[in-house]
């Protein structure tokens, strides 16, 4: 039983590692140990900075590691048995508070990415085309899209969906276009949620009494899956997130639905983007 496991687990893994980079796009996969496929520039920020950060780390690891080492091999009381009673050293106490400084300024400012020029870079958008407010409530979300005729969209759990979509698919879609810049306002009505998607590098949180924003241009067609991740109540894992990103045509189509079925007209077919 126990190999029969062992043979799952690194034929699963084999099969995440070779898989193509497609599979691992817009939502969460078993085994997955990498981001999803970054689909806006905030995410590919996000993954410079992370990519940066991990260089310096595993440098920093492998010097304390054999600093251990060394003082292990060298410093052990069989070849040291008179241990030395020195206290006090100026160089190395300079070096080891001006290099983490250095090493703390070249993530806060130095290239690629900086955590600062991230920071203001997904803070918010100026020159956004269009907003959409998310609001939080138990358990569920509701959008409204100001700039669109002011149509508003609930998102609730679709409980029918696919395995591979438990808890991540949702009864309604919002749809966005691509290649546009998306003003994201966040609020709740009752505690505080959370709205996150992890391929757009959005994690912002929805408090009540509160307007949050950010924003996010989706690069590529495509059907995107978040959840909340602030801990609401009871039915917390039961708020998933469902953005459809399609083109600008396929968005003013389903724009001009919204508002017919808004003004009493007949519901149309849903819009669905081709993947």
């Amino acid at each position: 039983m126990v190999l029969a496991r062992l043979g799952a687990f690194w034929a699963t893994l084999a099969a995440s590692i070779l898989a193509p980079a497609a599979a691992f796009a817009d939502k969460p996969k078993e085994w997955e140990w990498t981001f999803q496929d970054s689909a806006t520039p905030v995410m590919d920020a996000v993954v410079a900075l992370h990519d940066k950060l991990l260089w310096i780390i595993t440098i920093i690891s492998v010097f304390v590691l054999g600093l251990l080492v060394v003082v292990i091999v060298r410093f052990n009381e069989k070849r040291n048995p008179t241990p030395s009673r020195t206290t006090h050293n100026t160089t190395l106490e300079v070096l080891w508070t001006v290099i983490p400084v250095l090493i703390l300024l070249f993530i806060a400012f130095g290239p690629p990415m900086s955590s600062f020029r991230l920071l203001y870079f997904a803070d918010r958008a100026p020159d956004a085309a269009m907003t959409v407010k998310a609001t939080g409530h138990q358990w569920y979300w509701s959008y409204e899209y100001p700039d669109n005729g002011g149509i508003t969209v609930d998102a609730n759990l679709n409980d029918k969906a696919a395995p591979e979509l438990r808890l991540l698919d949702t009864d309604n879609h919002i749809l966005v276009p691509v290649e546009t810049k998306v003003r994201l306002l966040t609020t709740a009505e009752d505690v505080i949620h959370s709205w996150a998607m992890p391929s757009f590098g959005v994690k912002l949180d929805a408090v009540p009494g509160r307007i949050n924003e950010t924003w996010f241009e989706v690069k590529r067609e495509g059907t995107y899956y978040g959840q909340c991740s602030e801990l609401c109540g009871n039915g917390h894992g039961f708020m998933p997130i469902v953005v459809e990103a399609v083109s600008k045509d396929k968005f003013d189509a389903w724009v001009q639905q919204k508002k017919a079925e808004l003004n009493g007209g007949t519901p149309a077919t849903a819009v669905a983007s081709s993947n």
